[in-house]
């Protein structure tokens, strides 16, 4: 297996697994993911995902430029590797929390995009690398430009391999939201999940769900469309919360 998937009290954790080749995706790893977000997206007991990648030097490092990926010989039959990696493009609402540490380059953006909540490691950088082998860099940067200023996206992209983000600027534009040290990373990042995961799912899935949907829309059309998740959600997560009667844990200042 490419990656590694470990349910446990509700979180599922997904490690990528192909440290020899600084965790790119092949064929295989394209497959696998499509496999993942069936999976946590019909296993209820999965109520949110946290990524991250083994080796000491990279996060991943976009696509496997030795192995390639599957490519249909109609240019028009042809799909985006996202199809495959990025949970909101498989309808998938349950949060995803990425841990990076060491590079995340090209690809990697395919989950840090549609992450929702991004931390990193002091020795994280970011970089895409597409403009400096003579190729367009397009889906990547797209994405980017909704989670930080389009100037940051456009500088990432035209200078290529010429510069890399540090975790310091990544947390300054709003890349990442917390940056901590290497040996804490992942304990982090589980700890961030399953806070999360102890809260009613129709209210978490709901929320990720309507705030992403609102980036496609008008502002009218998004709160009306929220307005209706509001609906369906909360009597379940009301319901929830009664149930289980968990007192409520004490607020942290960040």
């Amino acid at each position: 297996m490419t990656v590694r998937y470990d349910l446990t009290d509700h979180v599922a954790t997904v490690t990528l697994n192909r440290p020899d080749a600084m965790n790119s995706f092949n064929q295989a790893m394209l497959d696998d993911f499509a496999a993942i977000w069936r999976t946590v997206k019909t296993d209820d007991d999965a109520r949110v995902v946290v990524l991250r990648a083994e080796g000491d030097q990279a996060f991943c490092t976009g696509v496997d430029v030795k192995e390639g990926i599957d490519r249909h010989p109609n240019v028009w039959s042809q799909t985006d590797p996202g199809e495959h990696l990025s949970p909101k493009l498989n309808q998938v609402w349950k949060p995803l929390v990425c841990a990076v540490h060491g590079m995340a380059a090209g690809g990697a953006f395919y989950w840090l995009n549609e992450a929702d909540i991004v931390i990193c490691s002091a020795d994280a950088t970011f970089f895409d690398p597409h403009v400096s082998y003579g190729m367009t860099a397009a889906l990547e940067p797209i994405g980017l430009a909704r989670r930080i200023p389009l100037g940051e996206a456009l500088r990432i992209a035209l200078l290529g391999l010429d510069e890399r983000l540090s975790a310091a600027r990544a947390l300054q534009i709003g890349l990442v939201s917390e940056v901590v040290p290497r040996d804490q990373l992942w304990h982090r990042a589980d700890e961030i999940a399953r806070i999360i995961a102890a809260k009613p799912p129709a209210a978490i899935q709901g929320t990720v769900r309507a705030i992403w949907e609102s980036l496609d829309t008008s502002r009218t059309q998004a709160l009306r469309t929220g307005l209706s998740y509001t609906q369906l959600g909360n009597p379940i997560g009301k319901a929830d919360i009664d149930r289980s009667a968990v007192p409520r844990q004490r607020w942290h200042l960040r």
